[in-house]
């Protein structure tokens, strides 16, 4: 199936470049991405969160060598996403599971990286781990004007779930300004059941950031991107978030979720337990979004897309057929992440 999806998507740019060429038309191609990073913990000991109890802090020897190895091939897999079509890494980069500016600026000037002239976009949250979300962006292309975090304010029974922050980043992407979401919704410890409630809650906080936007601008071009540890039909999307999948459907307000017609085709971005979910997704908002207009006169997302390349899938082993990750059972497997990235591409013809 993933084969099988590749090539269609290959026919599919292949044909409409063709078709572009023919009427003399050329692209600005930009690359938006996801990509949780699991754990990527520095090997300090930082007393003023729960690192220890990370899978980089548990091992019992070469923590700078697994250290740097990891932040190696992290970098080696952002360097691929888009490339083929967009001739660079991604312009825009959400992240997650990091644990702090410093790990994110070793990522950026890391030897794969170094030349792209990454900026970063990050805030302390007051996840208990000490996990975090940020912005990457290549500062050649992507020009931020604002950025803030929000957090969720999520109690249950009486207590205060400490959980990540929702980053909103506002910029322009060459002349055009767009409003990026990093979230990184609460867990599903506990069971699915159980902790619903927690990334309702999470959601709607995305919906008063969205509205906020809105208030400035109702024609927005907004981006919310993600591990949101729900798959694209749960109610934190269906009934909170009100996302739409087929592009005929979608109104002004609407939020398009290219990503629930892959999980409809058995599409996933990491397995855990014997179940296989989609996670990790990008959503837009309408006005990125072609619905046949074939209007490429500002930016529109042309396609979106799992980076589940051959490499990193686990090819044996109990863990066969997943995300190959990088630490299992309290050691260093020589993996990536435990995720899948995802991306899209946003196109605007060339004047």
């Amino acid at each position: 199936m993933k084969k099988t999806l590749s090539f269609l998507v290959l026919l599919f740019i292949v044909a409409f470049s063709v078709q572009a060429q023919k009427k003399g038309k050329q692209y600005n191609i930009r690359t938006i991405a996801f990509y949780n990073l699991e754990n990527l913990f520095d090997t300090i000991n930082d007393t003023s969160i729960n690192d220890e109890a990370s899978p980089m802090m548990e091992l019992k020897s070469n923590r700078s060598e697994v250290y740097w190895d990891k932040i190696d091939k992290l970098s080696s897999v952002i360097m691929q996403i888009g490339a083929d079509k967009a001739n660079t890494s991604p312009t825009l980069l959400g992240v997650s599971e990091v644990e702090n500016l410093s790990v994110l600026e070793d990522l950026v000037k890391s030897k794969n990286l170094a030349k792209k002239g990454y900026g970063i976009i990050h805030y302390d949250s007051p996840d208990k781990r000490g996990i975090d979300v940020a912005l990457l962006y290549q500062k050649r292309y992507f020009k931020p004007v604002h950025h803030e975090v929000f957090n969720p304010n999520i109690y249950r029974n009486g207590y205060k779930v400490y959980t990540r922050d929702q980053l909103l980043v506002s910029g322009y992407l060459d002349d055009e300004l767009i409003h990026i979401i990093v979230n990184h919704w609460p867990s599903r410890s506990g069971g699915e059941a159980k902790s619903r409630p927690l990334r309702e809650k999470a959601a709607y906080q995305n919906t008063k950031i969205i509205a906020q936007i809105r208030e400035k601008d109702p024609n927005a071009k907004i981006i919310t991107m993600g591990d949101f540890n729900d798959d694209p039909t749960n109610t934190s999307f269906k009934e909170v978030l009100k996302t739409k999948s087929d592009k005929s459907e979608v109104g002004d307000l609407d939020i398009y979720n290219p990503y629930e017609d892959l999980h409809r085709r058995g599409f996933n971005t990491l397995g855990y337990r014997d179940n296989i979910n989609l996670f990790d997704m990008i959503l837009i908002s309408s006005p990125l979004l072609d619905k046949g207009e074939k209007d490429f006169s500002d930016y529109k997302m042309f396609k979106a897309m799992i980076f589940n390349k051959r490499f990193l899938t686990n090819r044996k082993g109990q863990f066969k057929g997943y995300p190959f990750r990088s630490f299992s059972y309290g050691g260093y497997t020589g993996g990536y992440s435990d995720h899948y990235p995802v991306y899209m591409y946003l196109i605007k013809e060339k004047k």
